[in-house]
């Protein structure tokens, strides 16, 4: 597919023309409604920084707590954070309120400090792999409860939201599906495009995302509209610019002629790191998202996938 130049309204950094061979696409809130996961990670994340991970933390009354107070009111740090770490992997997420713990006092492991709040500071700018090792104590630490505080975020994911919204997918698709969405990955596969999902959840098939993404319609496989899901494991970090630099070279392709869509920092990011074509689909609403997106080095910024400016330029 060549992807031709156009001045338009949704274009906010000159490119120029494109041969797209792949693209690399996020799922939630990029294509998928069915995870209103924000609120839930926000509250997980306040949960575990203020109140550390003393034994019991990740209880069923616990879950059941945050279950019901999710999104009842602003949570001005984790709010923002989430925000800001959209896209990185669960893990790293999970990671930062951990250290955001150590930082505050309400967790004693034997760290280095000022390292740990280098890292903090890191990861709220992006970054998930880091050169300078953790004292033991504190790897050890984070290797305990990183995957466990994830499982605990995941339960209160599926009961806020997740089932329920499931639920409803399987008889009502559409309402959990960004508007476009179908007919855009489809037109990329007709004009012989591969699509590729990439994902900061875990992938286990038949379950989980590949279950919600498969409710939703986008068949899944050599030559469906979608020829793989990407993600993490409950243990292993896997940061989206890992996954992608990884399928680039598994493809053997080159990042000039790869679309990178999605909603998220991490995937934005990790596309203009490899030079890729970007296409952030952001609500018209989210000003400080699309402000981070422009300064991050998008090219194109769309409400949703049935805007006529976008379709005008796939020839």
């Amino acid at each position: 597919m060549n992807w031709i130049y156009k001045p338009a309204s949704i274009v906010v950094q000159p490119f120029e023309n494109r041969q797209i061979r792949y693209a690399f696409h996020d799922i939630d809130g990029t294509h998928s409604l069915i995870r209103e996961w924000p609120p839930v990670m926000s509250i997980v994340l306040d949960y575990a920084s203020r109140g550390g991970v003393p034994e019991g933390y990740d209880s069923e009354e616990n879950a059941q707590k945050l279950i019901a107070a999710a999104g009842t009111k602003p949570l001005p740090e984790t709010d923002r954070f989430c925000v800001e770490s959209a896209g990185l992997s669960a893990l790293t997420q999970m990671e930062w309120a951990l250290r955001r713990a150590i930082d505050a006092g309400v967790e004693t492991v034997p760290c280095d400090k000022a390292d740990n709040r280098a890292k903090i500071a890191a990861i709220g700018e992006g970054e998930e792999i880091f050169d300078r090792p953790d004292t033991p104590e504190l790897a050890a630490f984070l290797a305990a409860h990183t995957p466990r505080l994830f499982k605990f975020y995941e339960r209160v994911l599926n009961g806020y939201c997740r089932d329920k919204n499931l639920a409803i997918a399987k008889t009502d698709p559409d309402r959990f599906i960004v508007p476009g969405s179908v007919a855009f990955l489809r037109h990329l596969r007709d004009a012989g495009v591969k699509n590729y999902f990439v994902t900061g959840a875990v992938v286990e098939r038949g379950m989980g995302m590949w279950e919600e993404v498969e409710t939703l319609g986008f068949q899944t496989g050599p030559g469906q509209i979608v020829e793989d899901i990407i993600g993490s494991t409950w243990t292993d970090k896997l940061p989206k610019d890992v996954i992608m630099q990884n399928l680039l070279k598994t493809l053997g392709a080159d990042g000039r002629n790869v679309l990178v869509v999605g909603d998220g920092r991490a995937e934005i990011s990790a596309g203009v790191g490899m030079g890729a074509l970007c296409l952030s689909r952001l609500g018209p609403e989210e000003d400080y998202k699309r402000a981070l997106h422009k300064k991050l080095g998008t090219h194109m910024i769309v409400a949703d996938f049935t805007d006529p400016a976008l379709w005008d330029m796939m020839a």
